[in-house]
């Protein structure tokens, strides 16, 4: 059956690799395919990872659901066939290397059925895959790698959220310093590291180590609102490998630029307690010996911290042919400060819905859309929301030990956070 995309021609393509199905902790029960293409057309993703191929009930649903279209990618059968899939899966590993218990996520891309089918047979031998869409195993993360690249080379492996401090390849607790430390052998086939939600492409720039691998942005998305809320934007053919081999040379030609949180919004961007109220930048971290006031425990060491404990170069540094990182505020963020009512309410739903369906998409507007076509359906205090996110003129008070950072686009205290744009414009 032929598909709407042209093939073999370079394309746009907003990719968001990274989220979770149904079947994942804490999921909602809308993360099933075609629900997510429906979103995905309004969120303005065309590429979308299926997330989860391990979990045996998920995987013959998307064997149901989907068949082929580019190569490497799928479509839905009926529905939406607008959003291609790309065959996706985190995977915990749990295990004590050197002395110290190690908690590492890895994502996998797979180019057929048939390899995922491989990969959940060897892994169904080690471990009970229906338990949860992100399955946890007790053996390294060196022979994760090891396993699925001896299955087939055309997968791709790369650290997710590489900086969170409890399950990471750098995280301060249970982490490394290197990825060859954590992958071995396999290190030297790892061409790429999510950066997380709590950093950015200019913080690890800062590290010389990172300088050999791609920086990539997904939204680990576990409930369909949540995508795109950081994506990589390319442009390529829509294949598997056109797309994973923009990766992997980090071409700036093709890939062109990602999408990101502000930083500072991310969970775990500072230090401190939670339970205690307790929130700190890496400087009042090191005054204090990494120790509570309140309660006299270790407190949580952010992405901030970590970066600055690793990196061999100055705030501001911008390494050779950078893939850039666009920072936005999503959308009902936008409406809901703009309304003065809750993300979560049904005005901003009904809002979201309106102002999407007149400018075509979620991204369209954040990103592409002029200011006098968006003055043509946005009232005008979400129009001025807009406005200051993309010029960064607002104010975040930092995320912390799992709490989301809190960002103000309205109010006196607001001002342009300015995330590398100077080094940014010199790229």
């Amino acid at each position: 059956m032929e598909t709407p995309l042209m093939r073999g021609s370079a394309m746009r393509i907003i990719a968001d690799l990274h989220i979770h199905s149904k079947y994942s902790r804490a999921t909602s029960r809308d993360m099933d395919v075609a629900t997510l293409a429906r979103w995905v057309r309004r969120k303005g993703v065309n590429l979308l990872g299926t997330g989860d191929f391990t979990h045996p009930t998920y995987f013959a649903e998307l064997s149901h659901h989907l068949q082929p279209a580019e190569d490497g990618l799928y479509v839905l059968k009926a529905g939406e066939q607008s959003v291609r899939f790309m065959l996706t899966v985190e995977i915990a590993n749990v295990y004590v290397q050197a002395g110290r218990q190690r908690r590492i996520h890895t994502l996998v891309f797979a180019p057929s059925f048939e390899v995922v089918r491989r990969i959940n047979g060897r892994l169904s031998r080690m471990g009970k895959l229906s338990s949860d869409g992100r399955p946890m195993f007790g053996f390294p993360a060196s022979d994760l790698a090891k396993l699925v690249l001896d299955i087939s080379p055309d997968c791709f492996v790369v650290p997710a959220h590489a900086w969170t401090p409890w399950y990471s390849v750098f995280g301060a607790n249970s982490g490394f310093d290197s990825i060859e430390e954590c992958y071995g052998e396999s290190a030297r086939q790892i061409h790429a590291i999510e950066t997380g939600l709590s950093s950015d492409p200019a913080m690890n720039w800062r590290w010389s180590a990172l300088d050999r691998v791609a920086l990539i942005s997904n939204s680990d998305a576990h409930s369909p609102s949540r995508i795109a809320r950081e994506a990589n934007v390319f442009e390529c053919e829509m294949s598997y490998r056109a797309v994973l081999d923009a990766v992997r040379t980090n071409d700036p030609t093709r890939f062109l630029f990602t999408i990101e949180f502000f930083p500072e919004e991310g969970k775990y961007h500072y230090d401190g307690h939670r339970s205690c109220g307790v929130l700190f930048s890496p400087a009042q971290t090191r005054r204090a010996a990494e120790i509570c006031p309140v309660c006299g425990k270790r407190v949580t060491v952010g992405v901030m911290n970590r970066v600055e404990s690793l990196a061999d170069r100055p705030e501001g540094y911008v390494r050779g042919r950078a893939i850039p990182g666009k920072h936005l505020v999503p959308l009902q963020e936008i409406i809901a400060e703009a309304l003065g009512v809750g993300v979560e309410t049904g005005g901003v739903e009904r809002e979201y819905q309106r102002v999407t369906h007149e400018g075509g998409s979620e991204l369209a507007i954040l990103l592409d859309c002029p200011i006098t076509e968006l003055a043509r359906f946005c009232p005008p205090k979400i129009l001025e929301g807009i406005r200051r996110a993309r010029e960064g003129r607002l104010s975040i008070t930092p995320g912390y030990d799992g709490v989301y950072g809190v960002v103000k686009i309205f109010g006196e205290d607001t001002e342009t956070r300015n995330p590398a744009a100077e080094q940014l414009a010199l790229i």
